[in-house]
């Protein structure tokens, strides 16, 4: 009995709720509608009940009186019909209002009606004489002891009729006497409509006189009207939804908070989100149910974007004790939001749901809370903070996802030799996999001063881009042999970067500028005719050929790179690049001659003034710029690894009458002739104008360095060692200088000045000069070593 006392106090509460509703014009002014023309649903109102001023209109109306006399019926009522419109499930229907739909209906007098509803008449209405109510829905759900609906029906009939009063004892109404219509109430009630049109019907054609009551036809229509928009939400048929939803607006209620999800689905499909929002505002703002509230911003943080969801959140009412209501769907709610910042980095997410996830990362260790915190980090190149989550994904979980996002974060701080390593697992896994695999293949190969790889390393990578036919770490395969002093081995690779992509200009570059340092003259002029008018800095390249090979041009400028699919190679490469060519001939009475690791070009770096490098990757004259022009661009040129033309636009600025450009253009070319491999060329440079004595040092022992290099590649170990030792004299030797030194000595069969020289850099932890100590031991000790 407390139970209905309960029910029956809620329906008198809903009824007081809506009194605030029964100005029309005023609703059709807030919802912005407008009645013309053919109908094109686009507003909702949500609902037409209206109760009167007063919680029941009738004084006498004694709830709790009512609800005992229900609660002593012993006949079973019935299961509460879910298709019913207007009763609440498990709650009383509270009032609604919706916009209205930019259509008209027929009515006794023309007027535009909402999408679910038309609002009653005026209060004005009033003192018009009472309209006939019809009180059989209401007498039939008090004979079935059926609480809810009696007091849904209640609500109803007092929203439709404002000044209709509810009897102070809905029992004391005499019955229905007419047992067809109970039957056809039965069958409505059990929600069997198809078999209640034909009762309808077949009473119709054999008592000409009778007329169904108006309120079982509403019913009717509504119930079916439910069950047609259910099955067009089902098959996803989002704009009949609209339509019905339109045509039935008593369906729009909160005791159809199902119906009403529905229908903002439909409108957010077919591009209406800002309808579809509504429709939730309308839920939030008007439903009481905790579950359907909390399943309402569930649903709505599915189909809406992170912004609307905040306006959405904003309705969220404090529980009893202090806290959100929202709270126990707020940790998935961030998860869902990062998630949507993931896939767009322009939207900044709040740093309280930031922080709740790394909260629940750090709490619950999830792997896709860390890996959601990675990509969020990532898109934003907080490069630092996402591998932190990577990694920590990883750990966890290693996955191909997890394994790509640390990758990606690896090579953008330049450490492309742990991104391959982490990727080469999960290359094949996704076409992004590979890419993000490929990318760090190609970043890892371009690293200046080049990477020590084992060969273990250089034979997968090699073995996967030949697979792939990638381009990209082809090229930078063939630079890789270059500062290996590997010139066959690096052409090959630039043949076959051109093969796969013939208009690989950089790789076009490698190949003639290594042809040209192996004296190919012919291959060089045919690569100047085809590349004639498509790059300066291949047809204008210098005649080197009378200078003996030695240092090597830097690759071009690199990022992260995207995968490719270029055409197939006419000359497939050496399945790896070795680190270094060694050749030892063994036997008796033979020549000794090895070749060791060819040692990193002299750095040289001194600080200069900041220079534009952008706009110079384009091919110009420099001659026909202003000197400090033209020495702006020749460091340009400089950083993005074109040392050819930048000697040229050197040379340009060397005409300034300036002394501080052309002592910066002296410099600049000097260095421009060194990376190019022009030792010789170089040393005349720095003489074109006076340099102060830092600049001069660097200079000279770059040059000296080079020469040292030089002359070993062409088999003159006595004037290497001459070199080193000038070169000594002004700096003090590095470990692969040393570990040249002992190659030197042991060509020159110096065996004890070897090993001393190879052990002292062996103890610094080199390869090459353990490498060396094995080469030492294989031709002192070749028995032992077999």
């Amino acid at each position: 009995m407390k139970s209905s006392l309960v029910a029956i106090s809620a329906a008198i509460v809903v009824a007081t709720l809506v009194t605030g509703l029964k100005d029309r014009a005023a609703l059709q002014e807030k919802f912005g509608l407008a009645s013309a023309g053919k109908p094109a649903p686009e507003l909702m109102m949500m609902g037409r009940i209206k109760p009167t001023d007063g919680p029941a209109g009738n004084p006498e109306f004694n709830a709790q009186l009512v609800a005992e006399k229900i609660e002593a019926i012993t006949s079973p009522p019935p299961a509460p019909d879910t298709s019913e419109p207007d009763a609440a499930a498990s709650q009383p229907a509270a009032p609604q209002t919706a916009a209205p739909p930019a259509q008209t209906v027929a009515q006794p007098a023309p007027v535009t009606p909402p999408i679910v509803s038309e609002p009653p008449a005026p209060q004005q209405a009033a003192a018009a004489p009472q309209p006939a109510v019809d009180e059989s829905a209401l007498r039939y759900f008090a004979s079935r002891g059926d609480k809810v609906r009696l007091q849904a029906e209640i609500s109803r009939l007092q929203a439709l009729y404002p000044n209709w009063v509810p009897p102070a004892d809905p029992l004391a109404v005499p019955q229905n006497g007419d047992k067809q219509l109970e039957a056809m109430w039965q069958l409505y009630s059990d929600g069997r409509y198809a078999e209640l049109r034909k009762a309808v019907a077949d009473r119709q054609a054999a008592d000409a006189g009778w007329q169904p009551p108006a309120d079982l036809l509403d019913r009717l229509d509504v119930a079916e009207g439910r069950a047609r928009l259910v099955n067009a939400s089902d098959l996803k048929q989002y704009a009949t939804v609209v339509d019905i939803a339109a045509a039935t607006p008593s369906l729009l209620t909160c005791s159809e908070v199902d119906v009403l999800w529905r229908v903002a689905e439909a409108f957010i499909q077919t591009e209406r989100a800002q309808r579809g929002q509504d429709a939730y505002t309308y839920i939030l703002k008007n439903c009481t149910n905790p579950a359907e509230r909390q399943a309402t911003v569930e649903k709505a943080s599915t189909l809406l974007a992170y912004q609307p969801m905040q306006a959405l959140l904003a309705l969220e009412r404090p529980a009893a004790d202090g806290s959100k209501e929202f709270d126990a769907i707020r940790d998935n709610l961030a998860r869902r939001f990062m998630a949507e910042g993931d896939d767009d980095p322009n939207l900044a997410i709040a740093t309280d749901y930031i922080a709740r996830l790394e909260k629940l990362a750090e709490t619950e260790g999830l792997a896709s809370d860390a890996l959601l915190l990675g990509w969020y980090q990532l898109r934003r190149n907080n490069d630092a903070d996402a591998e932190k989550w990577f990694r920590a994904a990883r750990a966890k979980q290693d996955s191909a996802a997890a394994s790509q996002g640390l990758a990606l974060a690896l090579i953008a701080r330049k450490a492309p030799k742990e991104a391959e390593e982490v990727m080469f697992r999960w290359r094949a896994d996704s076409d992004d996999a590979t890419s993000t695999y490929l990318a760090a293949t190609a970043n890892l190969m371009a690293l200046q001063p080049p990477a020590d790889l084992a060969e273990d390393v250089l034979h997968r990578i090699a073995t996967e881009v030949i697979a792939r036919k990638y381009v990209p770490t082809a090229q930078q395969f063939g630079w890789y042999a270059r500062s290996l002093n590997q010139f066959q081995t690096a052409a090959r690779w630039f043949e076959t970067a051109l093969a796969w992509k013939p208009d690989d200009e950089p790789s076009a570059y490698g190949l003639v500028i290594t042809r040209e340092q192996l004296s190919d003259r012919k291959s060089v002029l045919d690569l100047q005719r085809a590349w004639a008018g498509r790059s300066s800095r291949i047809t204008n390249l210098e005649d080197t050929s009378s200078l003996t090979p030695n240092a090597v041009t830097p690759p071009p400028a690199k990022g992260a790179l995207a995968a490719q699919q270029p055409a197939q190679p006419t000359q497939r490469p050496p399945a790896e690049p070795l680190p270094a060519e060694r050749r030892v001939t063994l036997q008796p009475g033979a020549e000794v001659v090895v070749r060791a690791a060819r040692p990193a070009m002299e750095k040289v770096t001194v600080p200069r003034g900041p220079r534009q490098t952008r706009g110079c990757s384009t091919t110009i004259d420099a001659g026909q710029l202003k000197p400090a022009d033209a020495l702006s661009r020749g460091w340009c040129l400089m950083d993005i690894n074109r040392p050819m033309e930048a000697i040229s636009a050197f040379e340009a600025a060397l005409q300034s009458p300036a002394r501080k450009i052309r002592e910066d253009a002296a410099y600049g070319q000097s260095l421009a002739y060194l990376r190019a491999g022009l030792s010789g060329n170089a040393a005349v440079a720095a003489t074109k104008a006076p340099q102060n004595r830092q600049r001069a040092a660097e200079l000279q022992v770059a040059i000296l360095a080079d020469r040292a290099l030089s002359a070993f590649d062409a088999g003159r170990y006595r004037e290497t060692l001459i070199y080193l030792d000038q070169r000594a004299q002004l700096q003090q030797e590095r470990i692969d200088l040393m570990v040249l030194r002992g190659y030197c000595y042991l060509n020159l069969k110096m065996y004890g000045d070897a090993t001393r020289i190879f052990e002292a850099a062996a103890a610094t932890g080199s390869r090459d000069a353990a490498r060396g100590l094995a080469d030492v031991r294989s031709v002192t000790h070749p028995d032992t070593n077999n």
